[in-house]
Protein backbone atom coordinates (compact mmCIF):
# COMPACT_ATOMS: atom_id res chain seq x y z
CA UNK A 1 0.00 0.00 0.00
CA UNK A 2 1.27 3.75 -0.89
CA UNK A 3 0.91 6.38 1.15
CA UNK A 4 0.28 9.55 -0.42
CA UNK A 5 1.49 12.61 1.01
CA UNK A 6 -0.39 15.98 0.32
CA UNK A 7 0.21 19.56 2.01
CA UNK A 8 -2.81 21.41 3.40
CA UNK A 9 -2.73 24.06 0.33
CA UNK A 10 -3.36 21.12 -2.43
CA UNK A 11 -5.71 19.28 -0.06
CA UNK A 12 -7.72 22.59 0.78
CA UNK A 13 -7.56 23.27 -3.47
CA UNK A 14 -8.88 19.78 -3.86
CA UNK A 15 -12.40 20.78 -2.27
CA UNK A 16 -15.14 23.12 -3.60
CA UNK A 17 -14.65 26.83 -2.62
CA UNK A 18 -18.37 26.73 -0.62
CA UNK A 19 -18.50 30.59 -0.48
CA UNK A 20 -17.96 30.34 -4.49
CA UNK A 21 -20.72 28.10 -5.48
CA UNK A 22 -23.03 29.49 -2.94
CA UNK A 23 -23.07 32.73 -4.42
CA UNK A 24 -23.03 31.45 -7.77
CA UNK A 25 -26.42 29.58 -6.86
CA UNK A 26 -27.57 32.48 -5.45
CA UNK A 27 -27.08 34.84 -8.35
CA UNK A 28 -28.19 32.34 -10.65
CA UNK A 29 -31.45 31.46 -8.26
CA UNK A 30 -32.48 35.36 -8.04
CA UNK A 31 -31.60 35.51 -12.40
CA UNK A 32 -34.15 31.93 -12.71
CA UNK A 33 -37.04 33.37 -10.13
CA UNK A 34 -36.60 37.27 -11.60
CA UNK A 35 -37.33 35.07 -15.08
CA UNK A 36 -40.27 33.23 -13.71
CA UNK A 37 -41.53 36.14 -12.11
CA UNK A 38 -41.58 38.30 -15.34
CA UNK A 39 -43.37 35.40 -17.28
CA UNK A 40 -45.82 35.03 -15.29
CA UNK A 41 -46.73 38.95 -14.89
CA UNK A 42 -46.73 39.19 -18.73
CA UNK A 43 -49.15 36.38 -18.50
CA UNK A 44 -51.00 37.69 -16.06
CA UNK A 45 -50.92 41.22 -18.04
CA UNK A 46 -51.95 39.51 -21.13
CA UNK A 47 -54.94 37.47 -19.72
CA UNK A 48 -56.56 41.03 -18.83
CA UNK A 49 -58.31 42.10 -21.50
CA UNK A 50 -59.61 46.03 -21.94
CA UNK A 51 -63.05 45.97 -22.35
CA UNK A 52 -66.42 47.80 -21.29
CA UNK A 53 -68.07 45.03 -19.73
CA UNK A 54 -67.40 42.74 -16.85
CA UNK A 55 -66.09 39.12 -17.74
CA UNK A 56 -67.40 36.23 -16.77
CA UNK A 57 -66.87 34.29 -13.31
CA UNK A 58 -64.10 32.27 -13.38
CA UNK A 59 -62.50 34.27 -16.54
CA UNK A 60 -59.58 36.56 -15.91
CA UNK A 61 -61.09 40.23 -15.09
CA UNK A 62 -62.13 42.92 -17.42
CA UNK A 63 -60.14 46.07 -17.62
CA UNK A 64 -61.82 49.24 -17.75
CA UNK A 65 -59.46 51.80 -16.85
CA UNK A 66 -55.72 49.72 -17.14
CA UNK A 67 -54.89 50.39 -13.52
CA UNK A 68 -54.75 46.38 -12.30
CA UNK A 69 -52.69 45.57 -15.51
CA UNK A 70 -50.68 48.45 -14.83
CA UNK A 71 -49.40 47.54 -10.91
CA UNK A 72 -49.30 44.23 -11.64
CA UNK A 73 -45.22 43.73 -10.55
CA UNK A 74 -42.62 40.68 -9.29
CA UNK A 75 -39.86 40.83 -7.07
CA UNK A 76 -37.10 38.54 -5.94
CA UNK A 77 -37.16 38.20 -2.04
CA UNK A 78 -33.15 37.75 -1.15
CA UNK A 79 -33.76 36.31 2.17
CA UNK A 80 -36.45 33.91 1.43
CA UNK A 81 -35.14 32.99 -2.18
CA UNK A 82 -38.19 33.14 -3.62
CA UNK A 83 -40.26 35.65 -6.05
CA UNK A 84 -43.32 37.13 -5.04
CA UNK A 85 -45.62 38.35 -8.22
CA UNK A 86 -48.78 39.85 -8.48
CA UNK A 87 -50.59 43.21 -8.45
CA UNK A 88 -49.94 45.80 -5.64
CA UNK A 89 -52.08 48.57 -4.04
CA UNK A 90 -53.18 51.79 -5.09
CA UNK A 91 -53.68 54.16 -3.01
CA UNK A 92 -57.38 54.92 -3.16
CA UNK A 93 -57.66 52.86 -6.37
CA UNK A 94 -57.95 49.31 -5.66
CA UNK A 95 -58.08 48.87 -2.08
CA UNK A 96 -58.79 44.63 -1.91
CA UNK A 97 -60.36 44.14 -5.28
CA UNK A 98 -57.43 42.29 -6.66
CA UNK A 99 -57.71 40.00 -3.84
CA UNK A 100 -61.50 39.93 -4.48
CA UNK A 101 -61.12 39.27 -8.47
CA UNK A 102 -58.88 36.56 -7.70
CA UNK A 103 -60.25 34.77 -4.88
CA UNK A 104 -63.86 36.26 -5.01
CA UNK A 105 -65.23 37.82 -1.91
CA UNK A 106 -66.97 41.19 -0.53
CA UNK A 107 -65.37 44.82 -1.28
CA UNK A 108 -66.55 48.36 -0.43
CA UNK A 109 -66.91 49.99 -3.60
CA UNK A 110 -64.43 53.34 -2.98
CA UNK A 111 -65.86 55.80 -6.10
CA UNK A 112 -69.03 56.64 -8.07
CA UNK A 113 -72.33 56.55 -7.30
CA UNK A 114 -72.23 53.70 -5.10
CA UNK A 115 -69.47 54.34 -3.69
CA UNK A 116 -69.82 53.40 0.27
CA UNK A 117 -71.58 49.96 -1.30
CA UNK A 118 -70.52 46.83 0.04
CA UNK A 119 -70.72 44.16 -2.96
CA UNK A 120 -69.69 40.63 -3.17
CA UNK A 121 -67.26 40.00 -6.34
CA UNK A 122 -67.28 36.36 -7.96
CA UNK A 123 -63.25 35.21 -8.75
CA UNK A 124 -62.10 36.25 -11.95
CA UNK A 125 -58.42 35.14 -11.62
CA UNK A 126 -55.87 35.93 -13.02
CA UNK A 127 -52.82 35.42 -11.10
CA UNK A 128 -52.89 31.35 -10.23
CA UNK A 129 -53.55 30.21 -14.24
CA UNK A 130 -50.88 32.45 -15.45
CA UNK A 131 -48.56 31.00 -12.44
CA UNK A 132 -49.85 27.23 -12.95
CA UNK A 133 -49.53 28.20 -17.03
CA UNK A 134 -45.39 29.37 -16.53
CA UNK A 135 -44.52 26.52 -13.65
CA UNK A 136 -44.06 23.97 -16.64
CA UNK A 137 -41.10 26.61 -17.84
CA UNK A 138 -39.12 26.36 -15.08
CA UNK A 139 -36.98 22.71 -15.14
CA UNK A 140 -35.93 24.43 -18.60
CA UNK A 141 -34.56 28.07 -16.88
CA UNK A 142 -32.66 25.27 -14.29
CA UNK A 143 -30.98 24.01 -17.62
CA UNK A 144 -27.24 24.61 -17.30
CA UNK A 145 -27.37 27.02 -14.93
CA UNK A 146 -24.42 25.99 -13.13
CA UNK A 147 -21.25 24.85 -14.25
Amino acid sequence: MTMLRIDFKTAKGMFFDRAKIKNKVDARTRKVLSKFGAFVRQTSRGSIRKRKRASNPGQPPSSHTGVLKRFIYFGYDSNRRSVVIGPVIVPGKSGRAPEALEHGGRVTITSGAAQGQATTIEARPFMGPAFARELPKVPSLWADTIK
